[in-house]
């Protein structure tokens, strides 16, 4: 099986270096926008990434699936609440959502083959 983990990052990374290097204010700002909105605040990180990770997955979005799911795994989350948290996506987003599902599952299990 490919590292699709590592895939997953090294196209992210540099893709979003080419991205801000265009040096374009409305984009750097939605980039800091979105790092600032999942610091501690109210809510701890591990409960706004578990929000993320949900709104990922109700909107089918498989690259912020990947990025909240690994996000999850380095905050310790066990996968146990992961798993309900994509249940409650699943509930919400309808079985549409199911092949979303079974991507996040091989991206957790290769997230556990890294260790």
């Amino acid at each position: 099986m490919p590292d699709i983990v590592s895939e997953f990052n090294d196209y992210r990374s540099k893709m979003n270096d080419t991205i801000l290097a265009d040096n374009n204010k409305v984009i750097k700002r939605i980039f800091n926008l979105d790092t600032n909105a999942y610091a501690e605040g109210a809510l701890d990180v591990k409960t706004k990434e578990l929000l993320g990770l949900v709104a990922s997955t109700v909107l089918r979005c498989d690259d912020c699936i990947k990025y909240h799911m690994e996000t999850c795994y380095k905050q310790g989350i066990p996968k146990e609440q992961v798993v309900e948290a994509l249940s409650i996506a699943t509930l919400v987003g309808g079985t549409i959502v199911i092949p979303h599902l079974r991507r996040a599952y091989e991206f957790w299990d290769a997230l556990e083959q890294q260790r």
